[in-house]
């Protein structure tokens, strides 16, 4: 018996073109960091169930809410995932991580992207927040609904 295997390496490339992505570590339940980042950042982030990311693992669902705010006049959507669901990880590489922030649609420049850092540095909560390489991510494919 041949196992196919498909290959979504040009699925994630493409995902992943003109992307930057965050890694958040916070002590704050999902809707209170997207309320403080709504009121720092004047942004509408939303829960959008429609994208919700959804693992299936050791014979159970796993469902990773994603939020999203797409910035006015610009192609450019933040996407923030939760990374953690009943002690799965969207991501397992990065279990020391609470939430993921992806950024899409538009170039976002390096100044624009070190003051969002800056201002959630200064979220209530919030511990650390880095920017992650796409080169150390394992499990792209986790990100993409």
């Amino acid at each position: 018996m041949k196992i196919l295997k498909l290959d979504n390496s040009d699925l994630e490339e493409e995902f992943f073109e003109d992307t930057r992505l965050l890694g958040v570590v916070a002590s704050l339940k999902d809707y209170q960091i997207c309320w403080q980042l709504n009121q720092k950042l004047r942004f509408d982030l939303r829960n959008n169930n429609e994208i919700e990311i959804q693992l299936n693992k050791k014979n159970r669902c796993y469902f990773f809410t994603v939020f999203q705010y797409q910035e006015v006049n610009t192609a450019l959507i933040h996407y923030l995932y939760n990374n953690q669901f009943d002690g799965e990880y969207l991501l397992p590489e990065f279990k020391h991580l609470d939430f993921l922030w992806l950024m899409k649609g538009d170039t976002m420049p390096d100044d624009r992207l070190n003051n969002i850092i800056a201002s959630v540095r200064h979220v209530n909560g919030v511990q650390l927040v880095t920017e992650l390489t796409n080169e150390k991510i394992r499990h792209k494919g986790h990100l993409i609904f």
